[in-house]
């Protein structure tokens, strides 16, 4: 699944590419993939005539923004856009074609179609689902230590799962909460009221530099993920344990282990991130914190 590096990077392709152009019409294939309104002819209908103003993100959900509507997409796992010429041919799963008055068009592919696609009015898709219960952003200025700390230190949950949960900090996925964790020296299965104070500091700055190097490099094509212009991203070759087992740590030549935290696959330098003995717990108390 795309995360906020690969969203961000989508965000500002489609940016360049869409914004300032005028919706003639909207052709839609799958009519799951529209959420909101419940028919997709009313979907279609609402945004004929409108203009892009610009594409905006929040956590993992791209928005687009228009005069008097906004437009909130999830890519799921695999959902990709693609601005394209009216005569060019229409490749499988493509399953939402915006048409422009250009002659150009704006296609979602999904091979997954797990994607989708709400319409709100501005501001309406703050306080609504899917967006209303979105954690704090972790590339804005807002997002500082004492607030980092003060949404997730006092959990008794483990911190990896903890992070993952986009209800605290948005964006967050497999990739970037491993490698955060691993630049930060901490074991993903400590407990966040574990963690001292340094270790907040080191984890913050993890977090903040990670996605931002991320970004930069416009995302980790580990499967799927393309921009808006097709184009990978290459921060995959920057990944210090993720998708690495065996391979010798950076750090300390010590092979990168796997194991399951949380139900997740992840990647760690066991001698890098040790786990303090008196915080192990067993695995039906680790279960409990968990479901917190």
């Amino acid at each position: 699944m795309p995360e906020l590096p690969e969203v961000e990077t989508v965000r500002r392709t489609l940016n360049q590419l869409v914004a300032g152009k005028r919706i003639e019409r909207v052709t839609v294939r799958l009519p799951r993939i529209i959420q909101r309104p419940s028919e997709p002819e009313q979907f279609a209908a609402a945004l004929e005539g409108r203009t892009i103003r610009t594409v905006e993100r929040r956590g993992k959900f791209l928005r687009i923004m228009m005069e008097d509507l906004v437009l909130v997409s999830h890519l799921r796992m695999e959902g990709r856009y693609g601005v394209f010429t009216q005569d060019e041919p229409i490749e499988s799963h493509t399953h939402v074609i915006f048409h422009f008055d250009d002659g150009t068009e704006l296609r979602y592919k999904d091979v997954r179609q797990f994607g989708t696609m709400h319409l709100f009015t501005p501001e309406e898709e703050l306080v609504l689902p899917p967006l209303n219960k979105l954690g704090i952003e972790p590339l804005d200025d807002g997002f500082t230590l004492n607030v980092f700390k003060e949404r997730l230190a006092r959990r008794t949950t483990r911190i990896k799962p903890l992070l993952l949960n986009q209800e605290y900090v948005v964006g967050l996925g497999n990739i970037y909460v491993d490698e955060a964790l691993f630049t930060a020296g901490i074991h993903p299965e400590r407990t966040a009221d574990s963690l001292k104070r340094p270790e907040w500091a080191r984890l913050y700055e993890a977090v903040r530099a990670t996605l931002a190097r991320a970004v930069e490099a416009g995302g980790s094509s580990i499967k799927s993920y393309v921009n808006g212009q097709g184009e990978m991203g290459m921060f995959q070759h920057e990944l210090l344990v993720y998708g690495r087992k065996n391979e010798p740590c950076s750090r300390c030549g010590r092979a990168i282990e796997k194991l399951v935290v949380g139900g997740r696959g992840t990647h760690i330098c066991t001698s890098c991130q040790p786990l303090p003995k008196q915080r192990s717990g067993n695995a039906a108390e680790m279960k409990m914190h968990d479901r917190e």
